[in-house]
């Protein structure tokens, strides 16, 4: 186990994966993820949260080295998602005097997940109750929806510690050295992204707290500087660009509608554009180019007409893009088909159903390959962009 410090009573028994390909079978994490889990050690010791089963022996085996002999008096679960839960039964089974901290809705999911009945050793809190462990103290705080809705935080008073559960938790190893903000974005847009009136809710019940450590159960323990994850968190909640920037995602089926992309961002890059990122729908990380979408206060959208309505890739990304809440942005419009261009069409109508979305005139239409003319329309098209 890598150095468990979090503080002299309060000690990390969690786990790196490495081996894991796909973060809930749909993220991409080249440098894996971390299932983090704490000891608080007092007159009465809890374990706050546990790890997927991939990482049980370790688990086991970390628990079993910080506790030296100690039974545990606790288990507080605030999250029920299985990278977090998935040794709960087998916990209860090897440490039957434990009891298991819950709320009233995770206690409901228990059955769910395990055929352990658990009842009888539960601990029901609810918003503000308190749990004292000797010198330690924690108090519960609901937090539905960010991102189950039995989501619960912990505030242990003394020491002055914040367990977020999945709040401010981001891809990627502990033995990872990578910007923090990158990973957070991409996790917090793909994952927690639909709920940012939730967050927000969370984010004022946390104001109120002199909060010195942010644990959450994925990505390092946050102790410096907190003024600035938990900024991140009130842009990112509240839906309003990061940058000044703009993504161009495309859905390309034989090059040429990228082409026509490609050209938006020599044109835009000309004008003095700093940022601009160009992404291919069909062949790039699908959950980074959300994260970019949520990043930048400017999207274009260019795609092929297929079957009738838009390449497939495409529809997948608006599809991504209304279910994460997207809003607040200035959107341009590509099109490309051969005999009836119908892309157009459905990326407006998509993106109507989001929250004040301007598209941007011109909209432009390609039949097949650019021309003079489709050529002068980006060139309006880009004018109508740089601010």
């Amino acid at each position: 186990m890598k150095n468990n410090h979090i503080t002299d009573t309060i000690k990390y028994v969690g786990t790196d994966d490495r081996e894991i390909d796909l973060f809930e079978s749909q993220y991409i994490v080249p440098n894996g993820v971390s299932y983090n889990s704490y000891v608080i050690l007092d007159e009465k010791t809890a374990v706050m949260d546990g790890v997927d089963e991939r990482a049980e022996e370790a688990w086991f085996r970390n628990l079993e080295q910080v506790l030296d002999g100690k039974l545990p008096d606790y288990l507080v679960v605030s999250h029920m998602e299985p990278d977090h839960a998935g040794n709960i039964q087998k916990f209860m089974e090897k440490y039957p005097q434990a009891q298991i901290v819950v709320n009233a809705k995770s206690l409901s999911m228990l059955s769910q997940f395990f055929t352990l009945d658990m009842s009888a050793r539960s601990v029901v809190v609810k918003e503000g109750d308190e749990l004292a462990l000797g010198s330690h103290v924690l108090t519960f705080i609901m937090a539905p929806m960010v991102h189950w809705p039995e989501v619960m935080v912990s505030y242990e008073k003394t020491e002055k510690i914040l367990f977020s559960a999945d709040a401010f938790g981001k891809f990627g190893a502990l033995d990872t050295e990578e910007d923090w903000t990158c990973e957070a974005r991409r996790y917090y847009f793909n994952i927690v992204g639909k709920y940012g009136m939730q967050v927000q809710a969370l984010l004022k019940k946390a104001a109120a707290l002199d909060i010195q450590k942010i644990c959450p159960l994925h990505g390092p323990v946050l102790t410096e500087n907190l003024d600035f994850y938990l900024g991140k968190y009130q842009l990112w909640s509240s839906y309003e660009p990061e940058d000044q920037g703009i993504l161009i995602a495309y859905a390309t089926i034989h090059g040429n509608t990228g082409k026509a992309a490609n050209k938006l961002a020599e044109l835009l890059r000309a004008k003095g554009v700093e940022k601009v990122v160009v992404s291919d729908l069909a062949r790039e990380d699908m959950a980074e180019v959300i994260e970019d979408a949520f990043r930048y206060d400017r999207m274009v959208l260019a795609a092929a007409t297929y079957d009738a309505g838009v390449f497939p890739c495409m529809e997948s990304f608006l599809a991504r893009l209304k279910s994460k809440n997207y809003q607040k942005r200035t959107v341009g419009i590509i099109e490309n088909g051969s005999w009836a261009p119908m892309a157009g069409k459905v990326m407006r109508e998509s993106l109507s159903q989001m929250k004040e979305i301007t598209i941007q005139e011109p909209v432009v239409s390609i039949k097949s390959t650019m021309n003079a003319a489709s050529e002068e329309q980006l060139e309006l098209l880009a004018q109508a962009l740089v601010r």
